[in-house]
């Protein structure tokens, strides 16, 4: 189906020109304008659902069992014969959405049901998940289309007789494109599980290329001399913080009396650790760098990054004032700002930014080799810049998240210039927001992220850059709107974490029962060479029996017992018997046989008639090996059928052989054991291979199997090994515990690694 040329018709009927919303001299241009949506949005919905059946094709071979194997097929089927239905459906609402704005009828798109929390523990967030992926692939054209989205509206305005758009109206706004494919989907009835592959195939084929789409539609209303040379500029609210006359990076607790309090403070030893009062931290971190750059002949800091001091003509004896420094800086974030989808792809170097605000302070000084920075100043930018240079290096948060908070410097910058709490109060908003993104990247960081959080850092790092200019009361709003998405992220994660762990529990009983199974299968075949008919029955078929009976009556049961004898009777059987007990075999054959197809009639996969063909064949298999005839015994085989119950376990079957492997382990690898054993759920830890790193965490023990299960950041299973597995990766050195405090506030982790490598380059003991 195609709607190429023909847009289809709105459910509301056609109207006549007079009626519409827009002025009439733009009719023929609205109309040529939503061809153009509909045409576009027809071509990469066909792109998308083109994809469809080699996608569930590829999960269906991927699947973890028969009935999710099911599942995907069936669905496929079910995909094809509705998709007509799904693309008229999502067609009209794009249609009916531009016709509304022609109108002049503007609403905002209905947001998806909320589910409260309490709802979460109860169904099975099918509406939460389906919510989450259409804002998240919503947010990440937002922040990526940013510049195109604001000029689009802006001539949209003029169309719509010079009113603004209402906030979320916009008829061909990322969530309004993406909303109408949640409603298209929604009469379907396809399971969630169906839908996410959807939606996944919808953002790559569709929702990516809205970039095109929006370029298009500004182009095409440029030509026809809609504002033409609208510019795209950064919002910026007006100064709320006089600029000082002086910065220093000592702050000074409040306190009633005006004399100088900084001698009652307690004497601070340099030699010692790292102080836990913040105050004393950081008049210890000026002092040491006052320190540090006595003892060098060449101005650098740690890391190799230069002092700003560097920067500085050698002549200079005037100071650049305060209201010069931070106008410099103004002029940095705004630019900044300009250019910010194409900086966010490469981290900002601390480096660079201090040669450009040397630059700036430079091109617009009178004499420009007659000033450099006071050390005040120099002291706080020095210190900003290693808060960041430790950010890029911090091995716990993932590179994306290192490059997006990068982009913050200058903004932290001029805060720490105008407000020296933000080194000295915890609770400072600004040090509380970019504590609050690089702990989430390092928990929720996944490199397969499939909630959003990369997209909702950029876009926080977005406001700052663009919005920041002086008030304080920005970090609030967004820390509370960060906290507010992250909150509902870990309630997610703790849901799928909670799934995985069902899912392993109930594999965990298959695999304990399949082991115990395979001990009776296999002291049934100790001793014992019977024909490859009887073998392979027991190996593939009969242990399936023995899982099912012990998963539903337990090893201790009537029927396990009764089992277990069968397949000790069958293997006896297949081996050269004396007169007397060639008799007893005679004896047992029909109470044997009919527990036979008792048992393989309680595995359901099998009809009458297959049943009575296999026994015929085990009994013909007897009497070949007792009648001295082991070729005719050997030349009868079974189909080529593995154990089913064994197949759903997966790479899970090597897991089986733990006692083995435990006794391979050295002196260190059981005292390891011993450790594992006693670890707590909630621990972290790290997988080395080769130059690749993954962190996942500790969610489950087995203590049948012995048994961890491992989950990624974004709380889905990653890995399951053996108790003795682990202690033997870890002895080797490619699997360790997590750094405990991997998580802990990225400025206080930064301030005190900065005290600890000054203290070493000045000659200090600790």
């Amino acid at each position: 189906m195609t709607t190429q040329g023909t847009p289809p018709t709105p459910a509301n009927g056609s109207r006549n020109l007079a009626s519409r919303g827009i002025q009439p001299r733009f009719s023929e241009l609205g109309q040529s304008c939503r061809k153009l949506v509909l045409n576009h949005l027809a071509d990469n919905l066909q792109r998308t659902f083109a994809q469809v059946d080699d996608t569930l094709f590829q999960c269906a071979e991927n699947a973890e069992n028969n009935q999710v194997q099911a599942l995907f097929f069936d669905n496929m089927r079910s995909i094809r014969k509705m998709r007509p239905q799904i693309e008229r459906h999502y067609h009209l609402s794009i249609s009916q959405s531009i016709g509304n704005f022609l109108d002049g009828k503007l609403t905002a798109p209905a947001s998806p049901r909320a589910v409260d929390a309490d709802e979460l523990a109860l169904v099975q967030n099918d509406d939460y998940e389906e919510s989450l992926q259409i804002t998240n692939m919503a947010s990440r054209v937002q922040a990526r289309c940013a510049q195109a989205l604001f000029a689009l509206e802006q001539r949209l305005a003029l169309l719509n007789n010079g009113q603004p758009l209402p906030e979320g109206s916009n008829p061909v706004a990322p969530k309004t494109i993406a909303q109408a494919f949640l409603a298209a989907l929604a009469p379907c009835g396809l399971p969630l599980r169906i839908k996410l592959v959807l939606y996944s195939l919808f953002d790559k084929h569709l929702m990516h290329e809205l970039d095109k789409l929006y370029d298009s539609l500004n182009q095409r209303l440029v030509d026809a001399g809609v504002l033409p040379n609208l510019k795209y500029t950064a919002t910026r609210t007006p100064a709320a913080v006089q600029s000082p006359s002086s910065i220093e990076i000592t702050a000074q607790p409040a306190r009633t009396a005006p004399r100088d309090t900084r001698d009652e403070r307690p004497l601070l030893d340099l030699d010692a650790a790292p102080p836990s009062d913040l105050n004393q931290l950081v008049d210890g971190l000026s002092t040491l760098l006052a320190e540090y750059r006595k003892h060098q002949s060449a101005i650098g800091m740690p890391g190799g990054t230069p002092s700003m001091a560097s920067f500085a003509p050698e002549n200079a004896r005037r100071s650049y004032d305060a209201a010069d420094l931070l106008a410099a800086l103004d002029r940095m974030q705004q630019a900044s700002a300009e250019e910010l989808a194409q900086r966010l792809e490469r981290p900002q170097q601390v480096a660079g930014l201090k040669a450009d605000l040397q630059r700036q302070l430079a091109s617009h000084s009178v004499e420009p080799l007659q000033h450099r920075l006071g050390n005040r100043e120099t002291d706080v930018i020095d210190l900003v810049g290693m808060l960041f240079d430790f950010i890029l290096d911090d091995d716990n948060l993932p590179q994306p998240y290192k490059v997006a908070l990068s982009h913050l410097h200058t903004p932290y910058l001029k805060v720490a210039l105008l407000d020296k709490a933000l080194f000295t109060r915890q609770h400072h908003p600004a040090r509380q927001l970019i504590n609050a993104m690089a702990k989430a990247g390092v928990l929720y960081g996944a490199q397969d992220e499939v909630h959003g959080l990369l997209a909702k850092v950029h876009w926080v790092v977005k406001q700052v850059i663009e919005h920041f200019s002086g008030d304080l009361q920005l970090f609030d709003e967004l820390l509370k709107e960060f906290n507010e998405f992250t909150g509902t992220l870990k309630q997610r994660v703790d849901l799928q974490e909670r799934r995985a762990v069902e899912t392993a529990k109930g594999r965990d009983k298959l695999l304990a029962a399949r082991h115990q199974s395979a001990q009776v299968i296999a002291q049934s075949l100790a001793k014992r060479s019977p024909p490859p008919l009887i073998r392979h029955f027991l190996e593939r078929t009969w242990i399936d029996v023995l899982v099912f009976i012990q998963l539903r009556h337990g090893s201790s049961s009537e029927q396990w017992q009764r089992a277990s004898e069968v397949a000790e009777q069958l293997a006896w059987s297949g081996t050269q018997l004396d007169a007397a007990h060639r008799d007893r075999l005679q004896q047992l054959r029909i109470e044997m046989l009919e527990e036979l197809r008792k048992g393989l009639m309680l595995l359901g996969g099998y009809h009458q008639d297959d049943i009575r063909r296999l026994l015929q064949d085990l009994v013909a298999c007897q009497h070949a090996v007792q009648a001295g005839q082991p070729g005719l015994a050997s030349g009868l085989t079974l189909p080529p059928n593995p154990s089913q119950l064994g197949a759903m376990l997966g790479d899970d079957a090597a897991l089986l052989n733990v006692v083995k492997a435990s006794t391979t382990l050295s002196q260190k690898g059981q005292r390891l054991v011993s450790e594992l054993e006693k670890i707590e759920f909630g621990t972290w830890f790290e997988f080395i291979n080769g130059d690749k790193r993954q962190t996942l965490k500790l969610s489950w023990y087995s203590p049948t199997t012995h048994n961890y299960m491992f989950v990624d950041p974004n709380g889905q299973r990653a890995a399951v090994k053996s108790v003795s597995q682990l202690a033997e990766e870890m002895e080797q050195g490619i699997a360790r515990l997590s750094k405990p405090d991997r998580a802990a506030p990225v400025v206080d982790r930064a301030l005190t690694a900065v005290y600890r490598v000054l203290q070493q380059l000045t000659g200090r003991t600790h």
